[in-house]
């Protein structure tokens, strides 16, 4: 064959595993869209993707040495690919409508539910998958026959292939999504598949071979002199099948797992974007692809001998995973954030290092098993395809079970570094079946097993003895922590308060910041004339649904997605939420917000979205078009869809798409305050349907329900409340320039990670301080309040209270930059425009979020 068909036909096969990554990439999250943004929804995904590859590689394998021309084979399958993936528009369209009848069928029963959910991505990811599985053997078939050579091309292809994988997650995480959309990237995908199958067809036409086994005279040209040898052909054609694949199904189980667990480490000192995600998969795909040419290279050697040679590959492999929960705290200096104060280019480069150091080497030894039993097997002359087919076939099926046992069985009971060290223990287990078939005396054998025994049971004994899950600072105390499925979640105490940390560095909420957290329901809630059902999307601590308990409602539902935030907030925090987990009215849920409203049987008064970290990898879903019309359809007549944005974590960006696509669903669009801070403030929008008002007799009525004092005056009720109104969007036209967060074009969850590292490094700032105070003076002056429909219902004298509310913001910001002189002034106006004889609390207290919590 030319050199130049060569290259082609391997180009052709990298783009391939290319095209792979990004369906992969792209159905996770399609089908996490569907079935919830949830570990288990994610785990379904990947473990039904891979059973489809593991099919198709048995399959198709067995298939290949009986095909003339595997590579024409191998175009058809990859048009195959094309076809079926095509049809993901349609099935994807078509569940979206039937799935809410279904999943309301299947109930709350957990095993009808996964059964559901199993059989809709079936249908969806097994064909293609399968067909998928038939590309390695096929292109391995060709290869092989044109070489005569089964280890180096075999290793080189499954490297190739590896490569492929990564540069497809690194287009998928970084360029597809923000350039073309999700659709874009996913018909890239299908046309990148398209012209491999016909230009595969195309090169298929010239190179046509008998299908026959590899050419005896070129493979054995291939073997090392000693590996020609009479014995080395024994030996290693000694080798049962059987041991091969076991070797190949372990070898799946532990990668996949470990890849799981380190997955989990990297996400306590990142800033778990889908830019990290990818950062830290396109690493660990790159060390198995240098391990497969490892594989190519050792496969080469004449000395040692295979196995070996293997059972040190083996027992590398084990050490260096057991010594990665240290390795891992030495890199990020004990779990201290990576790149913190780097800018943007910075601080990706600063991950890839820290990614590449500690996965690299363990990642090598883990990638050289699998491609280089090829070596293993090459004496006994087998068809490439097919034994490339059997190989993969067991190593994928164990990768879905190593990749399930450690994600929902050893990580919640042992932790990251247990669970390592458990998973080390395997490959000094899977040494044993090898030396025990190793053709020397039986006293040797048991001489040469009893270290590896003890290895095992040491590595198993030492599962507790791992680092520290999480870092606390000088002033904090660890009550309890948790290392689930979805997270590692932490409960701290701080002097008197206490709040619950996830992933070492995100804070959901806690005691010194009760009334914040409080007013995230207040502020709604008192605007409604009656609310009897509240829906809140997400939860932390518990004190913000807990305070909705305090009016007469009727039912509260919550859905957080951490079930180990869910844990900790009952067992710690009940003195704060109000009975939240006892009350009949209420029920929380373990589950994916967004899916728990889209299923719900019911329509609510308010709906309440929690405060989100935006850059976080699904956080963006969050604030799409498509939520907040799911959002819409589940209102009842007159109610609130309340989205809370921390505006000390967005910047004018970020928050003028937001603010932009919740006014392209609801017809009214307004903005309050959740506090007066001149910095780490934080704001509510709220949607309604068109002509819904503030109501004042319901602030006036709340108000004195709560204060159980009907004799307090209207004026202040009123005054409390309005101060902290800013303004109606929809009608000010301020973000009618800004992009739309779609489904399909997350813009927030690719913009966000930017913005954070760019106000770390100094080059952006926040929506907080003067920047925020020009916002709320710009819409004053579009919709002034005695112009603003949605205070129609008020006095003329009540709309001085929103102007004061502006005014005592600007009060805060003037004394946080010590502008004393100015700041009375402000002060003064506020106090002219209410009924107060002084500002509510202490006209003295700290200005900004962090330390009026710290005074706390």
């Amino acid at each position: 064959m030319p050199r130049l068909v060569l290259a082609a036909t391997a180009g052709l096969f990298l783009l391939s595993g290319f095209a792979a990554l990004v369906y992969q990439v792209l159905w996770v999250r399609e089908l996490g869209l569907l079935f919830g943004n949830t570990a288990q929804a994610a785990a379904l995904a990947i473990a039904i993707f891979f059973a489809g590859l593991a099919a198709g590689g048995w399959f198709w394998g067995r298939l290949a040495p009986r095909v003339r021309s595997p590579l024409k084979v191998f175009g058809l399958l990859e048009l195959g690919v094309a076809a079926t993936a095509v049809g993901h528009f349609v099935l994807i369209d078509l569940y979206h409508i039937i799935y809410p009848a279904l999943n309301a069928a299947a109930g709350d029963t957990a095993w009808a539910t996964t059964a559901l959910r199993a059989g809709l991505g079936a249908i969806v990811l097994f064909p293609p998958a399968f067909l998928m599985g038939g590309t390695l053997p096929m292109m391995g078939q060709h290869l092989v026959r044109i070489t005569g050579r089964l280890a180096t091309t075999g290793t080189a292809v499954y490297a190739l292939n590896t490569f492929g994988s990564a540069l497809g997650a690194l287009a998928a995480g970084f360029v597809l999504p923000p350039l073309l959309g999700f659709s874009g990237a996913y018909l890239l995908a299908i046309g990148l598949d398209l012209f491999v199958g016909l230009a595969a067809i195309g090169l298929a036409m010239g190179v046509v071979l008998a299908p026959t086994g590899t050419r005896p005279q070129e493979a054995a040209a291939e073997q090392p002199r000693n590996a020609r040898s009479n014995t080395a052909a024994a030996a290693s054609a000694g080798l049962p099948a059987r041991l091969v694949a076991l070797v190949a199904f372990v070898s799946g189980a532990a990668t996949l797992g470990v890849e799981v667990l380190w997955t989990r480490l990297f996400a306590q000192v990142l800033q778990n974007s889908v830019y990290t995600y990818a950062v830290v998969l396109v690493a660990f795909l790159l060390a198995l692809s240098l391990g497969s040419l490892t594989a190519n290279a050792l496969a080469r050697l004449r000395a040692p001998a295979p196995r070996q040679l293997l059972l040190l590959v083996l027992a590398a492999s084990g050490a260096v995973i057991a010594a990665s929960p240290w390795a891992f705290h030495a890199v990020t200096g004990g779990l201290a954030y990576v790149g913190a104060g780097a800018s943007w280019l910075e601080y990706l480069g600063a991950v890839s290092v820290v990614a590449l150091l500690v996965m690299v080497l363990p990642g090598i030894l883990l990638g050289i098993t699998l491609p280089y039993l090829l070596r293993l097997m090459e004496a006994a002359r087998p068809e490439p395809g097919e034994i490339l087919g059997r190989l993969v076939a067991a190593n994928t099926t164990g990768a879905i079970i190593g990749s399930l046992a450690a994600g929902f069985l050893l990580l919640p009971w042992l932790g990251v570094s247990g669970s390592l060290l458990v998973l080390a223990a395997l490959y000094p287990a899977l040494m044993l079946p090898l030396i025990l078939r190793e053709p020397i005396p039986w006293p040797h054998r048991v001489i040469y097993a009893t270290p590896i025994v003890a290895a095992v049971a040491a590595l198993i004994a030492f599962r507790t003895a791992g680092p520290a899950a999480t870092t606390l600072n000088a002033d904090e105390r660890l009550l309890e922590v948790i290392e689930g499925t979805h997270a590692t979640a932490a409960v701290i105490e701080r002097g008197e308060h206490r709040l619950i940390r996830v992933n070492n560095f995100y804070t959901l909420g806690g005691t010194g910041a009760l009334e914040s957290e409080r007013n995230q329901t207040l502020i709604p809630m008192m605007t409604h004339p009656e609310p009897r059902s509240v829906f809140y999307l997400g939860m932390g601590t518990g004190i913000t649904a807990g305070t909705s308990l305090l009016f007469p409602v009727e039912r509260v539902d919550v859905c957080e997605l951490l079930p180990e935030v869910v844990e900790l907030a009952e067992r710690y925090f009940a003195p704060w939420n109000q009975g939240l987990f006892d009350d009949d009215r209420a029920t929380v849920r373990a589950e994916d917000g967004h899916h728990c409203l889209r299923h719900a049987d019911t329509d609510y008064d308010l709906i309440i979205s929690d405060l989100f970290t935006p850059w976080k990898a699904g956080t963006g879903n969050l604030y799409t078009r498509e939520h907040y019309e799911t959002g819409r359809a589940r209102l009842a007549e007159g109610g609130l869809f309340v989205q809370w944005l921390p505006l000390y974590q967005l910047t004018e960006k970020e928050l003028g798409t937001i603010a932009r696509t919740m006014d392209a669903v609801f017809p009214q669009v307004v903005m309050w305050r959740g506090d007066l801070f001149a910095d780490g403030s934080i704001i509510a929008l709220v949607g309604t349907e068109a002509g819904v008002t503030v109501d004042p007799d319901a602030l006036v009525a709340h108000g004195r329900s709560l204060a159980d004092n009907p004799a307090l005056p209207e004026d202040l009720l009123q005054a409390v409340n309005l101060r902290f109104y800013a303004g109606n969007v929809s009608l000010s036209g301020l973000f009618d320039e800004a992009p739309l967060n779609t489904h399909d074009r997350p813009v927030v969850e690719y913009q966000a990670p930017r913005s954070q590292r760019l106000v770390q490094a100094g080059e952006e700032t926040w929506m907080t301080g003067s920047r925020l105070g020009f916002l709320y003076q710009n819409l004053a002056e579009q919709v002034p309040p005695a112009e603003d429909p949605y205070l129609a219902a008020l006095e003329d004298d009540a709309h001085g209270y929103v102007d004061a509310g502006r005014h005592y913001y600007f009060y805060n910001v003037l004394r946080m930059n010590e502008r004393h002189d100015l700041a009375g002034a402000q002060l003064r106006q506020f106090l002219a425009l209410t009924p107060f004889d002084q500002p509510p609390g202490d006209p003295e207290a700290p200005t900004t979020r962090s330390s009026w919590e710290e005074g706390r």
